[in-house]
């Protein structure tokens, strides 16, 4: 047993590292940010963004999921007549809203910046004509909450959760188009050079 932990803690057989390394490796980057100036340690600490020629890929997971979240909530809420879910459902609605609003322009903003073949630009456009689509819907269906607070009731609120559903399948719809440009055609993707000896390999041996 004393081996067996001793090995586990030094490392070794079919461990990349041992528990020694995982408890010291958060200490050394800690460590090595405090030694570094602002830029550095922003850079060491988020490289992803530091990366990013456009903050669009990094916002457009929000509207995604509050405006997604928001339809669930609600729908919960309006079926089991739970007020205090729709409230909630209410503050999701306005975030996903704001972010939609950041994602729409951040978007605009990637697709004059980021380089592009003539066959992605028709899936472009259709992927920005669906954020258009969102950042209406998705503004009407605050308005029309705020108009009617806390939340609108019968008879208005089928039509109110029929057009939130109908934002869902929107923003899946541009979700699609958005991945389809980034893992097909490697819209803002930097080219990777994958060697024999890659970790999908280990995985599956």
């Amino acid at each position: 047993m004393d081996s067996l932990l001793s090995f586990q803690i030094h490392g070794g057989a079919d461990h990349d590292h041992g528990l020694l390394d995982t408890l010291l490796g958060p200490l050394t980057f800690i460590e090595g940010l405090l030694t570094q100036g602002p830029g550095g340690a922003f850079a060491s600490l988020l490289p992803g963004i530091v990366s990013l020629d456009n903050i669009h890929p990094l916002l457009v997971h929000f509207p995604i999921t509050l405006l997604l979240l928001f339809f669930i909530t609600d729908l919960v809420g309006s079926l089991f007549k739970k007020s205090e879910w729709r409230e909630y459902a209410s503050r999701l609605l306005y975030l996903g809203t704001g972010f939609a609003l950041l994602t729409v322009l951040a978007g605009l903003s990637a697709a004059d910046s980021v380089p592009h073949h003539d066959n992605v630009h028709d899936i472009m456009e259709r992927h920005e004509t669906f954020g258009f689509w969102i950042l209406g819907i998705a503004s009407l269906l605050s308005v029309w909450r705020i108009i009617q607070k806390p939340y609108p009731l019968r008879p208005s609120n089928p039509f109110f959760l029929l057009l939130a559903g109908l934002l869902c399948i929107i923003i899946s719809l541009g979700a699609d188009l958005g991945g389809l440009m980034v893992y097909k055609y490697g819209v803002g993707v930097a080219a990777v050079t994958v060697e024999s000896n890659n970790h999908h390999a280990e995985h599956a041996d």
